[in-house]
């Protein structure tokens, strides 16, 4: 089977391979020494930046290492290989009554970029990330060499792949322990707030009786409604004889504009629409899980309404301690840009710590931005968010950042060199040369 162009395998952001040689996984793993160039796994290509590309070197398409490998019914405990996309796991798991201890805001990932990225949601603040429900996992290095990594064997690996964003070896199958739930659905309240410290406040009360929180902000309000925004919380309903309700149906984003449609006059329509859609009454309400949790599934290909030179995500997490002034200046510095930002979203991460050396979340308010990308202009604005991030003691997001600095990754990641000796000599990727180079 002769494997797409290089051009096809890009970032969510709209970052594109080039000069890649593409080779399946499951040739990769017959012959790795046949493959000369530094390689990477490439899962569903669902990260933001440039994490999952390497330019010049070769992407391994994981996507063929799809199966199910066992599934413990009773105790919820199943094996999958590493390309297996998380709405298929979805599928099989929810039916049987159980449900991924943590999920990202999109179905539409692997289970190996979850791990290689230790993803987490919005119950950060109970579950931590997607690392800590991690049992066991096979890597393969470029030497041939096939080693299972565990909490308690071969333990330093274990915790450089959790969040090494692929760079430790070719994971090829993931143990998995996942979470019983009765219902395939939510029980979901909406609360609208007018300011940053209502929402630390909503945030305060809601984490401690919710498994799940999340808050959307207008992030064109300004003056008396700056920081306005609309604050979820749910937790998994329990059972009812009620028939469940129906779940809207897919649509597709039919083309790639000339132009970006994300600019302010779009934003300020869709933002009122959009908050004034949310109910106004706070009580619980019964919805099906999928558009809680990946409201934006529902678009296939929304991506492309950013245009062709496509789009960038900043998301960043600063202490507690400082997080209410930070994001406001953060979001001020965005408003006085003349930028408008489709997806502003904001939480607060627990204490809960990962597995993973590289792992992202720390305890404090992590902000999420997206922008058209408008070349030099946009880099500025990103450039700007990172120092405000770093100045809090914070960190940003390795795979939410297109071509982030060696400076903004080594203030976030102070200890990255302990990370850095357990880097597979045959893997690299655009980032990490990047990160790294000098």
């Amino acid at each position: 089977m002769t494997a797409p162009p290089a051009e096809d395998y890009r970032s969510w952001g709209g970052l594109s391979a080039r000069d890649s040689e593409i080779v399946p996984a499951r040739d990769w793993i017959d012959c790795p020494g046949r493959h000369r160039r530094p390689a990477l796994a490439y899962g569903n290509g669902r990260s933001y930046g440039d994490s999952c590309l390497n330019d010049g070197g070769a992407l391994i398409d994981a996507r063929g290492l799809d199966e199910i490998l066992a599934f413990d019914r009773e105790n919820g405990l199943l094996t999958c290989g590493a390309g297996l996309r998380l709405d298929r796991l979805l599928e099989l798991a929810v039916p049987a009554g159980w449900f991924p201890p943590v999920t990202p805001g999109t179905s539409l990932v692997t289970i190996g970029g979850a791990l290689a990225n230790d993803v987490h949601g919005k119950n950060h603040h109970v579950a931590g990330t997607f690392g800590c429900h991690v049992r066991a996992f096979e890597l393969m290095r470029s030497d041939g060499t096939r080693l299972i990594c565990a909490p308690d064997l071969n333990t330093e690996l274990f915790r450089a792949t959790i969040g090494g964003l692929g760079l430790t070896g070719l994971v090829t199958q993931v143990t998995l322990q996942l979470m019983p739930i009765a219902s395939a659905q939510m029980l979901q309240e909406v609360l609208h707030f007018d300011s940053l410290d209502r929402f630390f406040e909503i945030a305060a009360e809601s984490d401690a009786r919710h498994d799940y929180t999340v808050a959307w902000i207008d992030s064109l309000a300004s003056g008396r409604r700056f920081g306005r925004g609309v604050f979820f919380r749910a937790n998994h309903a329990p059972v009812s004889l009620a028939p469940p309700p129906r779940a809207a149906r897919s649509l597709p984003f039919p083309l790639t504009p000339p132009f970006p449609l994300i600019n302010r006059a779009t934003l300020s329509v869709f933002n009122w629409l959009y908050r004034n859609s949310q109910p106004r009454s706070p009580e619980a309400r019964r919805i099906p899980y999928r558009p809680f949790f990946y409201p934006l599934d529902r678009i296939r290909d929304w991506n492309r309404a950013y245009g062709p030179k496509g789009l960038r995500q900043f998301q960043c997490v600063v202490p507690s301690a400082d997080a209410r002034e930070a994001v406001a200046e953060m979001l001020r510095r965005t408003l006085s840009a003349g930028e408008a930002s489709f997806l502003t979203v904001l939480k607060i991460f627990g204490t809960r710590p990962s597995p993973g050396l590289m792992s992202f979340p720390m305890p404090g308010a992590t902000l999420t931005l997206d922008f058209p990308n408008r070349g030099e202009r946009t880099a500025r604005l990103l450039a700007e968010l990172d120092r405000i991030a770093l100045a809090a003691g914070g960190r940003v997001n390795p795979y939410k950042d297109a071509r982030m600095p060696p400076a903004t990754f080594e203030a976030s990641f102070p200890h990255w060199r302990d990370f850095a000796r357990h880097v597979d000599p045959g893997f690299s990727s655009d980032f990490w040369r990047r990160v790294t180079a000098g």
